[in-house]
């Protein structure tokens, strides 16, 4: 878990004469070392609202960023003080300040599932209740709040916003049923964000009725009522009214977050074009025939600002001075780089400022971790989230295929490289932590070895983060997006490196699809099967095969498990063997490992030459315009939202410290 609170921040603002109550049909007490539940005994927390400013570039807009704390309205019993429980003295505190003092409970118990479930139902209270009275300080007509208010949902976690919403609207404003449902659909939207279904939330009907039993009833009315209009549209089909029921009734019963996500929402996107349509066609195919209309794609894009101005001065500088800088707020001006392309001082120009982030990242790396890169290898790099699907296994296979080549022949022509991973894993992973293990052991296993060492590096960047990402994606020259085709929702790592001129190996899956019809295939490695064939060919599918007929890959995984890597520890990557085989690979890495070798044969061939692999690169640069979140986020506001841009003129702030100006004031600026 990130203990997310543990250095202040001191741009957050703590705003107490906003607090809201949350209410609870429980309580907690002190069991020995363990705080236990106490159902049927009704409580409250208190949500304090911190509020943190986001500037707009140029500094003309300031939203705000509300993030919430929990507290008691009981901060401390002097009573239980006094006759000497100095613990019970300040337990309620204790209890309540749990709720957001860790970042990604370990969920893997039931007692974390219950804290991220309270969590989730914490925030989604205090954000509705934040948001219904900032409606009502203006507007004394409750029909008004999809016209004024557009929430969006980002991936199930907040879905219990549905019958919140609703319990606001029949309780507290005492509308009706069919009036409240109306109010609710049209105010709120939903984001998917993933196809794996361990990600899709199922809640036990136990956790509500122990925390917030009044939402589990308008969740079984607004159930009740919605399989009646199904039953009378699909007669008959009661398979289909048990797959789209908000409640799945065994083996034990639970809310489906999914299910309530779309019926209570006005829209469902998801976030790349092969996302979207695999919602529409595997995950809620029911739900897609019953909603046809709901369902839309809004691909994911990033902020230039950051990620190319920000994190890679010296390209975004010879770019501003080819092009001007209108780039920086519409990225699609990065076309008017395809000509460059073909222009041979540009490219020196191209290749002295990628030299550069590549210098400045190794002296970083070895300044705050100890770490000595060469800057001259081929900078490979996989920064994501350390999970089965993105697959590092594959890639780290695939460097033990390298390793092998070299020990066989130490003259082989191959450029050296330098592979870098960093990535977090669920604090309940283990196999994915220890893969995160493998790939430190398979290092420093390379390190030691004489027959590679300053041909091949391997390199796992501690504590991965954005600071750390804005150093390194502006250093790689290859970015590895190798998830198994059908898993990956869009991928965002992917459109940086591309906006900062690295170039791609990569599947058929999540927006790198998109990315290749805009750069066009032969400027990206492509490789392995798509998300149809991965599909059709599961029940089929055998790891051992491809061990039996391919001798690179028997080799990889027979060192791999023969404790080369496993630096005294014998049979510690066993779970992972059992992962390859016993489980059939389900990610199917043996399946796109020759595949996956192919494509770096080719980048290898490319690195030779210079001039073309720059550009390639440039064209990448080029081409990146539509990744930008400035276009993402104009497509929810005027498909979704229904809301235009409110520009702020400069004329305007001009006005207003006209006079400050001409005084010399310092007097802070009319909101603040």
């Amino acid at each position: 878990p990130d203990h997310w609170l543990k250095y202040p921040d001191p741009w957050e603002i703590a705003r107490p004469r906003e607090t809201v109550q949350v209410p609870l049909a429980c309580s907690f007490h002190l069991d020995g070392a363990t705080l236990r539940s106490v159902p049927n005994h009704p409580t409250h927390f208190l949500g304090v609202p911190y509020d943190r400013p986001v500037v707009g570039y140029g500094g003309r807009n300031i939203n705000t960023l509300r993030l919430w704390g929990a507290t008691s309205p009981d901060f401390f019993d002097f009573g239980e003080f006094s006759s000497g429980d100095f613990v019970g003295a300040v337990l309620k505190r204790l209890a309540a300040e749990t709720v957001t003092r860790v970042l990604y409970p370990d969920d893997s118990t039931a007692a974390g599932q219950g804290l991220r479930f309270l969590q989730e139902y914490f925030l989604v209270s205090c954000s509705l209740a934040d948001i219904i009275v900032r409606f009502r300080r203006r507007n004394n007509d409750w029909r008004a709040l999809p016209d004024k208010v557009a929430i969006q949902m980002n991936d199930t976690h907040p879905a219990m916003a549905v019958a919140e919403l609703m319990r606001i609207l029949i309780d507290d404003a005492k509308l009706g049923w069919d009036e409240a449902w109306d109010l609710t659909v049209r105010t709120l939207a939903y984001t998917n964000h993933t196809l794996l279904p361990e990600a899709l939330e199922k809640w036990p009907v136990w956790f509500f009725e122990l925390v917030c039993p009044r939402l589990l009833d308008i969740i079984y009315e607004v159930n009740r009522r919605f399989l009646d209009q199904v039953r009378a549209t699909c007669p008959g089909d009661e398979g289909m009214v048990q797959r789209v029921s908000l409640i799945e009734e065994s083996p034990v019963r639970q809310v489906r977050m999914e299910n309530l996500a779309i019926v209570g929402t006005h829209s469902t996107n998801g976030v790349a074009a092969i996302h979207s349509e695999l919602i529409r066609t595997r995950l809620v195919p029911d739900l897609a025939r019953i909603f046809p209309a709901r369902f839309n794609n809004k691909t994911n894009g990033v902020t230039p600002r950051r990620w190319l101005l920000l994190a890679n001065p010296d390209l975004a500088k010879l770019i501003s001075d080819t092009l001007g800088t209108d780039w920086v707020s519409d990225l699609s001006q990065l076309r008017r780089l395809v000509p460059m392309a073909e222009d041979p001082a540009f490219r020196d120009d191209f290749r002295k400022a990628r030299r550069k982030a590549k210098e400045r990242f190794a002296r970083w790396l070895k300044s705050s971790t100890g770490e000595v890169v060469d800057p001259a290898t081929v900078f490979h790099s996989q920064i994501k989230r350390i999970h089965e699907y993105k697959r590092q296994l594959l890639n780290v296979l695939h460097i033990i295929v390298l390793y092998n080549r070299l020990r066989e022949d130490p003259n082989l022509e191959m450029p050296p490289r330098t592979f870098f991973f960093a990535g977090k894993a669920a604090p309940g992973y283990k196999l994915a932590k220890l893969i995160i293990k493998l790939i430190g052991n398979v290092g420093r296993v390379i390190d030691a070895d004489r027959a590679t060492r300053g041909r091949l590096k391997v390199v796992f960047v501690p504590n991965y983060g954005v600071t750390m990402a804005e150093r390194l994606i502006p250093a790689t020259d290859v970015a590895e997006q190798i998830s198994t085709a059908g898993f990956e929702a869009s991928g965002t790592s992917n459109m940086k490196f591309m906006m900062n001129g690295a170039l791609t190996v990569g599947t058929r899956d999540g927006a790198t699809i998109e990315m290749a019809e805009e750069v066009g295939e032969d400027n990206i490695f492509l490789f392995g099967l798509t998300a149809e064939q991965v599909e059709s060919s599961r029940a089929w599918y055998s790891p051992l095969w491809h061990y039996e007929n391919e001798p690179e890959t028997r080799q990889a995984i027979d060192l791999m498990f023969s404790n080369h890597f496993s630096l005294g520890e014998s049979g510690v990557f066993e779970p992972i063997h059992e992962a390859l085989f016993a489980k059939r690979d389900h990610y199917m890495h043996l399946a796109d490992l020759t595949s996956y070798a192919r494509a770096h044969s080719a980048v290898a061939e490319l690195y030779r030459n210079p001039e073309e692999w720059t550009r390639k690169a440039v064209l990448n640069v080029a081409c990146s315009g539509r990744f930008s979140s400035d276009r993402t986020i104009a497509e929810y506001a005027a498909e979704i939202w229904k809301v235009g841009p409110c520009p702020v003129a400069r004329n305007g702030l001009d006005k207003e410290f006209r006079q400050d100006e001409r005084s010399g004031s310092a007097d802070e600026p009319p909101g603040f």
